[in-house]
């Protein structure tokens, strides 16, 4: 400010100060050039390590469709974790190979100036918009768009993007024609009398063993001897707790389905099928680790927080005559995340 200014350039601040009503413009800073700018064998180099971006995301595709393909996932554990790692890692290197091919292209090849554009009506004039058509085309050619000047980014850029979606289509047309029958989620292979074993020993338990806060992960006994496949074993898992019999707000339709307070739900999450196997003894939750859905045992299984909507079925129990603990029946409703045509 200088002794010129006028009172009504200045406003007075809380502290009774007098500040000046508005700045200056200071305008863009001074542009500087990049070495891709500067020099032409570091903008030849850049290029090609886009090119190589590219070229990798091709490869990663690639290599999705190959594991996809050739690796499919068996009935063990190994050849599961086998299978997804080599599509995880794949399907990471399709996308990771555009992404940082593209922040690469923009940082070091594509214009950097900073343009300043005053306000003005929507319709500008003819010749302005002629001048703007004119601007987005030398900026066009300037940031390295070009067919002529970047054929070879194009090119990879273009064989990058068209083999990506393949790793996503690919899957989805494979299972047309797959195996659709979600009635199969509907039962598990627990039935009336089987007992209930720890997993993974399979040794089978008795009343008695189940102390008041206790938690025991179970499935079928001699589920080992058995030849089912390996997600009908998955379905089957249950964790086992007793409470105080006085702690059990049950529904009086399942009051027979617990054994002087030890129930037994399934461990699957409702939500997106994670096991839930952390277990809160004052509270009497049941914590899934994924996603922090929350259900309460004593009420039901409900759910009392997270993303889940409905509460953890629960398995029906009884004792046999030399005290061990036995199903009652299947479970009573599906088990697991919602799919179509579940009705609850």
């Amino acid at each position: 400010m200088n002794a010129n200014d006028s009172s009504k350039d200045l406003v007075v601040g809380t502290d009774g100060e007098k500040y000046p009503a508005r700045f200056a413009d200071p305008g863009l800073p001074e542009h500087r050039d990049r070495l891709a700018d500067r020099d032409p064998a570091a903008a030849k180099r850049a290029e090609r390590q886009v090119a190589v971006l590219f070229g990798l995301s091709a490869l990663g595709t690639i290599g999705f469709l190959l594991a996809y393909f050739l690796v499919p996932p068996g009935q063990s554990v190994s050849s599961i974790r086998l299978s997804n790692l080599l599509l995880g890692l794949s399907l990471s290197l399709g996308m990771l190979g555009v992404g940082l091919g593209a922040v690469h292209w923009a940082k070091t090849l594509m214009s950097d100036h900073e343009r300043v554009e005053e306000r003005h009506p929507q319709r500008s004039s003819d010749a302005d918009r002629a001048g703007a058509i004119a601007a987005l085309k030398a900026g066009a050619a300037d940031s390295g768009v070009g067919v002529g000047r970047r054929g070879l980014l194009k090119g990879a850029l273009i064989g990058a993007i068209g083999l990506l979606p393949l790793s996503i289509a690919v899957p989805l047309i494979g299972n047309v024609g797959g195996d659709w029958d979600t009635n199969k989620f509907r039962h598990t292979i627990w039935r009336a009398g089987r007992r209930l074993a720890r997993d993974p020993s399979g040794t089978a338990i008795k009343a008695t063993d189940v102390t008041i806060g206790s938690v025991f992960h179970v499935i079928p006994e001699g589920l080992e001897a058995e030849a089912h496949p390996l997600e009908e074993k998955a379905k089957a898992v249950v964790v086992l707790i007793r409470l105080d019999p006085r702690d059990l707000n049950e529904a009086p339709e399942k009051k027979s389905w617990s054994y002087y307070g030890i129930v037994a739900y399934s461990k699957i999450c409702t939500h997106v099928g994670c096991p839930v196997a952390l277990y809160e003894q004052q509270t009497h939750h049941l914590v899934c680790p994924c996603h922090q859905s929350t259900f309460d045992v004593s009420n039901g299984a409900k759910v009392v927080f997270g993303p889940a909507r409905r509460p953890l079925p629960q398995l029906p129990i009884a004792v046999d005559a030399e005290g061990y603990l036995v199903a009652q029946s299947d479970f009573h409703e599906p088990i697991g995340p919602s799919y179509w045509e579940r009705l609850k």
